[in-house]
């Protein structure tokens, strides 16, 4: 029996049964290496009703008929033994968790491996037993798997969106090279969203967050609808508790109506079909999973009784030919809605999605949207990329088809190899891999697909390197049109090349494609580097001239390596970058390879001590502490508004000294790495107070602008002024800047808004 995620809640918490007599299953005979404690497991496990090892073949060779089962058999001694003496939050035996991951993985109907390594998918990372002991045991394939599933925990990271960034990393390597290793990881976090009430609230938040910004989105990249409708659904539930429980009273209040209603379409329709000699399709209503109507909600700023498309219809045939023949039945026995039909047949989405969609005016005016698919496109559309990719014989290679449907994974890596920074990769992968898709076309009538939003510098990047980077303009369907214009689908785009065009820091501000971003940040920096040399070695020739030296000579100094060592950098033009980007003085690279003879020896520069930035006059305070830098004049980023309590980076500024950016803000992700320099808030940080504005999305009524003020008293935030005006008659937008101590009293304050009934959204302004 396969568990869904309400499933999964029920039983992860059910109290153990009475202790009864070990199955023979629980008797197997073990492996020939001994395993630790394993007849105290087998009695607990037998406690707990953990499905034994003989159920889970079972399960198996209900789609795998020739299968031995033995290496599972093993797989479950062993994973038992090793995971004895731990426990879940809940206070359930820990080894739980990869029985019920074992058992999604069957759900998709993938191999014997790939249930192994579900079985054993946390021992490495939290037993004495390594990926060696796997191999030797087991198989290096099932080894290779647990190792790409394995987290990073014992690596130290300084943020914990690092540690997630370079999770993520390491899972899409491994994935590239063996999609089992990602289709197990959505298995085991799907257990995880279904057992994390036993979490702290705060873990609850962070946890469902990261799997709706990656783990959901994911598993809609691949076509797996039902891994991330559960997905969803489970983090709707602990981001928005209030919103999740009204919903779903909503919801179920409405139940009979919607049945019946659901009924009556479905007659309907199944007569119209009938009538035009569609009789073995097959028809279903179903309503649609909570989080996507909480979206719609959103979306249109309705209440849950004015949302008419809550429930979907669908079509399953037998042809592509009764697909459109159904199509034109539905369309004759109700209105078509304008732009809502759209033919993922012909043009299929990026995870080989098929189907038409269409939305139709219904019985009692109200809109329903129908599906009309194959049986076999149903089945892609619901299991996705393990409807294809099968490992049905030991050691056998993916088919080179299978393979194809996968050149996206491996683009995406290869695109962004260059990309240090975590969050920037992060930010990456999110825009590829999780946005709307739109359709176009070159001149040749080659497809090219892009996230929602995606431009002509995007199209022209996608091409060729060199297209993107000589770009100068573009024409859409033969009209020309700037590079920022947001392309649609059936767009047939052109791009204008000269070959001294150059790429411009701009661009950064539309491109969508994780390819364009990552091209045109390494052109600038490489840009930004060669400045930096020229002015670098410029200033060292001045400086060694003024000292009756030249560069040439310098280079030849008998203490020259002491001199890069010194100063932390590997080779000259290291050091020469340094010294243009003004992080190293040209004058005191020379006074400490020619000193005077007053000064003797020669000397290495002054450890850094961290000191109290000057303060710039109308800056702010001078609530900032730089590292290895005295009497530098520090200014705060007006593009992010820092305020104590924020993580921040300080950027060196040639006669400017330190600007100071929030960690996340978009220009210190752009700004050059090299330039980088650590800071930090003050001691007495939060006893001054800083500048910053925040945006209330409100409703358009009488006595509003009292309350939201009165919400600022309460936080003790001074207003410093406001600006608020309405956008019709029912909706208005407020901005306030205000002073503040910290982030935590911003939070506060923000927090405190959102209670307001008419109050849509909260947020921080950033420029």
């Amino acid at each position: 029996m396969f568990l869904d995620g309400v499933q999964m809640v029920d039983a992860a918490y059910s109290t153990p049964a009475r202790f009864h007599r070990v199955e023979p299953a629980y008797r197997m005979t073990p492996p020939s290496t001994p395993l630790p404690n394993l007849e105290e497991a087998l009695a607990e496990l037998a406690q707990w009703n953990v499905p034994t090892a003989d159920e889970l073949v079972a399960q198996m060779r209900t789609y795998l008929p020739s299968a031995e089962g033995e290496l599972l058999k093993k797989a479950w001694l062993y994973g038992a033994a090793h995971h004895h003496g731990q426990r879940r939050k809940s206070g359930a035996p820990y080894y739980m968790h990869p029985v019920a991951v074992a058992q999604l993985i069957m759900r998709m109907r993938l191999d014997e491996a790939s249930i192994c390594a579900g079985l054993l998918h946390d021992v490495v990372e939290d037993t004495p037993v390594t990926t060696a002991d796997i191999t030797a045991l087991f198989s290096e394939d099932i080894a290779h798997i647990v190792e790409g599933v394995t987290k990073l925990d014992k690596i130290p990271f300084s943020r914990t969106e690092h540690k997630q960034a370079e999770n993520f990393r390491k899972m899409l390597i491994a994935m590239s090279k063996d999609i089992r290793v990602l289709l197990i990881k959505l298995c085991d976090r799907l257990h995880n969203m279904s057992t994390l009430e036993a979490m702290r609230p705060d873990k609850q938040q962070r946890i469902a967050l990261e799997t709706l910004e990656i783990y959901a989105p994911l598993a809609n990249r691949l076509g797996m609808g039902w891994m991330k409708s559960q997905l969803e659904d489970l983090c709707f539930r602990y981001l928005y508790p209030d919103d999740y429980t009204s919903l779903k009273a909503d919801v179920g209040q409405r139940r009979t109506e919607r049945e019946a209603y659901v009924k009556r379409v479905v007659a309907l329709i199944r007569t119209s079909l009938s009538a035009a000699g569609l009789d073995d399709v097959a028809l279903s209503g179903r309503p649609k999973h909570l989080y996507g109507i909480y979206r719609k909600m959103k979306r249109q700023n309705l209440p849950y009784a004015q949302i008419y498309d809550a429930q979907g219809f669908r079509v399953l045939t037998d042809s592509v030919e009764q697909c459109y023949r159904a199509l034109g039945v539905v369309h004759s026995k109700f209105t078509p809605i304008p732009g809502r039909f759209k033919d993922y047949i012909a043009l299929s989405k990026a995870n080989n999605y098929q189907s038409l969609h269409t939305t139709v005016m219904g019985p009692a005016g109200q809109q329903i949207e129908i599906q009309i698919r194959t049986k076999e496109m149903h089945r892609i559309a619901e299991n996705g990329v393990a409807a294809h990719w099968r490992y049905k014989e030991a050691g056998k290679a993916i088919s080179p088809k299978d393979e194809e449907r996968f050149t996206w994974l491996k683009q995406l890596l290869e695109w962004n190899a260059g990309v240090s920074d975590n969050d920037e990769f992060l930010d990456n992968m999110k825009v590829d891999l999780f946005n709307d898709e739109v359709y176009t076309f070159t001149p040749a009538g080659e497809l090219k697909v892009f996230p929602r939003g995606a431009t002509p510098v995007d199209f022209a990047y996608a091409v060729h390197t060199r297209v993107g980077e000589t770009a100068l303009g573009a024409k859409v369907n033969g009209r020309i049109t700037t590079l920022n214009t947001e392309l649609r689908n059936g767009d047939v785009v052109e791009i204008m090349t000269r070959a001294d065009s150059r790429p411009s820091r701009g661009w950064l501000d539309f491109v969508k494609t994780a390819r364009a971003k990552t091209k045109i940040r390494n052109y600038i920096r490489q840009e930004q580097r060669s400045r930096a040399l020229d002015i670098g070695r410029d200033l060292l020739e001045k400086a060694f001239r003024r000292g009756g030296y030249s560069l040439t000579r310098a280079e030849k100094h008998e203490n020259f390596a002491k001199m890069l060592s010194r100063f932390r950098t590997q080779t000259f033009e290291e050091l020469q970058i340094q010294v243009g980007y003004g992080k190293i003085a040209a004058d005191e690279v020379v006074r400490w390879l020619l000193p005077t003879e007053e000064e003797g020896e020669p000397q290495p520069p002054p450890p850094p001590s961290p000191r109290r930035a000057k303060k710039m006059r109308g800056s702010g305070p001078a609530t900032v502490v730089v590292a290895g830098i005295n009497d530098v004049v520090v200014r705060l980023g007006r593009c992010c508004t820092p305020v104590p309590g924020d993580d921040i980076i300080g950027f060196v500024t040639r006669g400017r000294g330190i600007t100071v950016h929030q960690y996340r803000c978009p220009r210190a992700r752009d700004a050059d790495p090299l330039r980088r320099i650590d800071v930090g808030w003050s001691d007495g940080a939060e006893d001054e107070v800083a500048p910053v504005t925040v945006r209330v999305h409100t409703g358009n009524s009488p006595g509003m602008l009292a309350e939201m003020t009165q919400r600022f008293r309460e936080s003790g935030v001074n207003i410093l002024q406001a600006n608020c005006r309405a956008v019709n008659s029912r909706r208005a937008v407020n901005e306030f800047e205000v002073e503040v101590k910290n982030a935590d009293q911003l939070a506060s304050v923000i927090r405190g808004l959102k209670k307001l009934q008419f109050v849509h959204k909260v947020e921080r302004v950033r420029a």
